[in-house]
This record gives C-alpha cells, sequence and structure tokens, in this order.
C-alpha cells in the first residue's frame, strides 16, 4: 500500500509514520509533502499512490485548494484540529477524518475502513465544499486560561498573556508577557501545541512554542536556522529548528 503524507509539522508527520507502522505494516510511505505547492506537483508528476493522508492546513494555506486545482482521485484521510462533533456529520462521505494529536485507535479504525472498500468512494466536489464551509463557522475552541498553583493557592492566567513556553527536562513552564515570569504547568509542549491558537502560538522547536506578538526581530542564522528575538528580556536563546524554519516564515507572513 503506497501512501503520500501531507502534513506541514515535521513532528505530526513523524508521528503518523510512526503509527502506520502499527496499524498498516505493509504501508510504505513515497513521500511527505507540506504544502499545498508540493502536493500539487506530486500528482502532476505522475506519481500515484493508494492513500492521502491530508492535514487540513499546510504550510502556504488550506489543502482543499489541491481539489480545486487538479482531479484527485485517491481515498483521503484528513487530518485536522477542528471540532470532532461537526466533523462526525462527515464521516459517510470519505475516508475518515482524523483529530489531532492523532491516536493510534483512530487511525487503526480509519485503515480498516479503508481497506474494507473495495472500490474507495472519493469525495465529490460538492461534498469537499460542504466541508469546507462547515469548517469555517466550527473552528475549535482553543485554551483560554491556564490554571497554576502558587505556594498552597490556586490562580490562573490568560493564555493571551503568555509569551512563550519553554520544556526543561521533563517539566514545562509558561512565561509571561507582562510581569516576565515563569510558572510551572502540568501540561507537555506536545499537548500544549494541540490546545492554544495556531495563529497566534508556534512551536519553533522541540523546546520552545512562542507567541506572534512578542516577537521583535528574527535574524538568520550561518546554519540556516533563524533566531528570534523577543520584545522583552528572555533567560533563554530561541532559534527556529531547521526542519521548521520555512513552516515559520509561512506562518509570519499570513
Amino acid at each position: 500500500m503506497k501512501v503520500l503524507i501531507a502534513e506541514d509539522e515535521q513532528l505530526a508527520a513523524e508521528r503518523i509514520q510512526e503509527l502506520l507502522k502499527i496499524c498498516a505494516p505493509e504501508a510504505v510511505v513515497i513521500e511527505q509533502t507540506d504544502s499545498v505547492e508540493d502536493t500539487i506537483a506530486f500528482f502532476k508528476s505522475g506519481k500515484m499512490v493508494d492513500l492521502l493522508l491530508l492535514d487540513i492546513q499546510l504550510a502556504d494555506g488550506k489543502s482543499f485548494e489541491v481539489f480545486d486545482k487538479i482531479s484527485l482521485e485517491v481515498p483521503v484521510i484528513f487530518i485536522t484540529a477542528y471540532d470532532q462533533y461537526a466533523i462526525h456529520a462527515f464521516k459517510f462521505h470519505s475516508i475518515d477524518y482524523l483529530l489531532k494529536p492523532i491516536q493510534q485507535e483512530d487511525l487503526q479504525n480509519a485503515i480498516d475502513k479503508f481497506k474494507r472498500h473495495s472500490i474507495p468512494r472519493f469525495l465529490e466536489p460538492l461534498e469537499i465544499n460542504a466541508l469546507r464551509e462547515l469548517l469555517s463557522k466550527t473552528q475549535k475552541a482553543y485554551k483560554e486560561r491556564f490554571l497554576i498553583k502558587a505556594g498552597n493557592k490556586l490562580q490562573y492566567k490568560l493564555t493571551s498573556d503568555v509569551a512563550y513556553f519553554f520544556a526543561e527536562g521533563k517539566e514545562a513552564y509558561m512565561v509571561t508577557k507582562k510581569e516576565n515570569r515563569k510558572y510551572l504547568i502540568d501540561q507537555t509542549l506536545e499537548e500544549l501545541e494541540a490546545v492554544v491558537d495556531p495563529g497566534v502560538f508556534f512551536r519553533i522547536s522541540r523546546k520552545y512554542i512562542i507567541c506572534v506578538d512578542c516577537i521583535a526581530e528574527v535574524k538568520g542564522l550561518v546554519s540556516t536556522r533563524l533566531e528570534v528575538k523577543l520584545n522583552q528580556a528572555c533567560e533563554h536563546e530561541l532559534s527556529v529548528s531547521r526542519d521548521r524554519a520555512q513552516s515559520f516564515k509561512t506562518w509570519l507572513d499570513r
């Protein structure tokens, strides 16, 4: 079974590949694309796959643009961060819709569903348009505040007050904007990445998630990585990992 993964987050793509090894050992990932442009180019080159795992939000826009520009005759499993109840209404139209972060059981069910169909049913243009319209109205509700401990007291900090998150060992912290203080939080960066607004926060590396409002300057490094300076004091050296640099620049240019 030949598979194309269209996903602009490298860690998410790696997770999909690891889960595929468990859920479909016979699957061979032919290529990974991270943008609408590259996905279209893949199919225009004449390459063929049996299944497409397609993230709805790619580096250069919504993946629905792929369907607008080429006639795609490949079964699709959508990957999305949108509300599961809205997506559930469309499950009978396509192979499946997997919510981030992807769970092994969900991918296994989707693969099993794909295998049960001797003649896969592809998405019709009207179904794509209906999904696009529904998703535009049912954006995921992102986390608004965090509960933190201060001695023997509990308090909360608004997500809008966060300058950046960072990991230190097995623990994760938030750093606030105005007071520039760090607070221990009971979530990993992987969990945070799934609940904060991706239009406001970007994971620049394995250790840092930063807020766009706090970026003062971005410099290019000799190693092709990018160095980020904040508009407030910062005890950390923030640099965008090489595999995230292009996605980061696209994110900034929205």
